[in-house]
């Protein structure tokens, strides 16, 4: 079994997380993970209003005992989002880990901590790894160039920046980007992390509320199978490299400073939704997919995904990095 402060922290099994994900972090999946020793997470902006998240909350309790996070995912938007309410919404249920991503949760910090909830916050840089810790984040959750959706526009893939961090955080690190087995998740212990975030690896489960015709696509996938979109307007998103994927890459690709405007009807989050997350139609709508599809090769439960990789990297840990030690003595014996 692998502990770290970041199991010990969230009273979890196994140092694996359930990112936080739009119109795929429902009960289903979240109470799933959790069920497997791993951490669901909930993605409140799912939920139209702070009273759907409410009840969301309560269907997931409904189907675990065991601790789950609740993502709350900080933007500007076009329609105002009530995020205080969705805080105290969170508070009132007795969620006790949340999972923040974009903008700083600063201004929620004194909310959360004095309701004993343990914020992790999403970065993808070192700077704003250490502005998380500074505003008294119990983790920081690193993410690297290979993650789905927003990766930041430093381009740093997790090789180097999981190090990079470890060296100067003081809480513990959680890396995210890139990690779908056993190989990735002892990867990322060596280079500092105390736990994975996945995302994409977990929306190619049984479990995930998402049309099959998805899942299938994920694992003919490669690596090769993203699209990095608005570069052009400093917002960088990855996502499956779809029609609308080359669409919109051709309109970037004009000379010119790109419109928004242009680009709005094809990358709507409701046209994803609808026509490709329920509907099943992998090319009429923009959907966030990472690098890791080069290690999707099947779609199992979360429980056999979660055991499946603790067990290769503790066999990893154990015996195959452990072989590789040979004293000076042994080896000029071989010699």
């Amino acid at each position: 079994m692998i502990k770290t402060r970041i199991t010990e922290l969230l009273g979890i099994e196994h140092p694996i997380i359930q990112g936080g994900m739009m119109a795929v972090g429902l009960a289903e999946l979240a109470s799933a993970v959790s069920n497997a020793g791993g951490l669901g997470i909930i993605t409140a902006l799912t939920q139209p209003t702070p009273e759907d998240l409410r009840r969301e909350i309560r269907r997931c309790r409904e189907m675990t005992s065991k601790p789950f996070g609740v993502n709350l995912t900080l933007l500007p938007t076009i329609n105002p989002v009530p995020y205080d309410e969705y805080v105290q919404v969170i508070i009132d249920e007795g969620v006790k880990i949340v999972e923040t991503a974009g903008r700083s949760p600063e201004a929620f910090m004194p909310a959360f901590n004095g309701a004993g909830v343990k914020v992790l916050h999403k970065c993808t840089s070192v700077r704003h790894a250490l502005k998380a810790e500074a505003i008294g984040c119990a983790a920081a959750s690193v993410d690297g160039f290979e993650c789905a959706g927003h990766p930041g526009e430093d381009d740093v893939p997790n090789m180097v920046l999981l190090p990079c961090a470890a060296a100067k955080l003081s809480i513990p690190m959680i890396a995210s980007g890139g990690i779908g087995n056993g190989q990735g998740l002892a990867a990322a212990l060596a280079l500092g992390a105390e736990a994975v975030n996945m995302g994409t690896r977990f929306v190619a489960t049984k479990e995930a509320p998402v049309h099959e015709n998805v899942k299938q696509k994920m694992v003919e996938s490669s690596e090769l199978d993203t699209a990095l979109i608005f570069r052009t307007l400093k917002n960088t998103a990855r996502i499956y490299k779809n029609a609308i994927a080359r669409e919109v890459l051709d309109i970037e690709g004009r000379p010119g400073d790109t419109d928004f405007s242009d680009l709005q009807p094809l990358v709507a989050g409701k046209r994803g939704r609808e026509n490709v997350l329920e509907k099943g139609d992998t090319d009429d709508g923009v959907w966030t997919a990472g690098l890791v599809m080069g290690l999707i090769n099947d779609i199992p439960s979360c429980a056999e995904l979660i055991e499946r990789m603790v067990n290769d990297a503790e066999a990893i840990i154990g015996q195959r990095l452990a072989n590789m030690l040979v004293d000076d003595d042994a080896a000029q014996q071989r010699a």
